[in-house]
């Protein structure tokens, strides 16, 4: 399970040192695409293959479907890790969730989110003032 949250800088060549307790968990290959609310998503091919074998049943014939479908699978990339433990992003990825020199990777359970420090910290200020009515929603769902 991806928990924890951590601070790492990107290198002007888009490299970024994944941290170790995640790169355990992802496995050699993990791949890396557009995320919600502006940040990317780090899947192990195993979470990876759950994900995209729910696509397999939804319906194309509605457009909500192809939308989230599309966005995950067009910029999907799988990628390795060199002899220091870090991952190339690529460059459309890393302008669409305009990460610069300082990201964070947040684990979130079955994935890791890669976010810019200051998106990030906008983002976390808002969960925490509206967390608990979520959390009644939620608690539907989880009995």
């Amino acid at each position: 399970m991806m928990t924890g949250t951590y601070y790492h800088t990107v290198e002007s060549s888009g490299r970024v040192s994944v941290p170790v307790k995640f790169r355990e968990l992802l496995g050699e290959h993990p791949i890396i695409t557009k995320g919600f609310d502006g940040c990317l998503f780090l899947f192990s091919q195993a979470e990876w293959q759950k994900l995209t074998s729910s696509f397999e049943n939804a319906s194309v014939m509605k457009k909500a479907n192809r939308d989230v479908v599309r966005s995950f699978a067009y910029s999907a990339h799988v990628v390795s890790f060199d002899e220091t433990g870090r991952v190339l992003i690529p460059d459309h990825l890393r302008a669409s969730a305009t990460l610069e020199k300082s990201v964070v990777f947040a684990g979130a359970f079955s994935r890791v989110e890669i976010w810019n420090e200051k998106s990030y910290a906008e983002y976390v200020e808002k969960l925490e003032k509206t967390v608990e009515s979520s959390a009644e929603s939620f608690e539907e769902v989880y009995e």
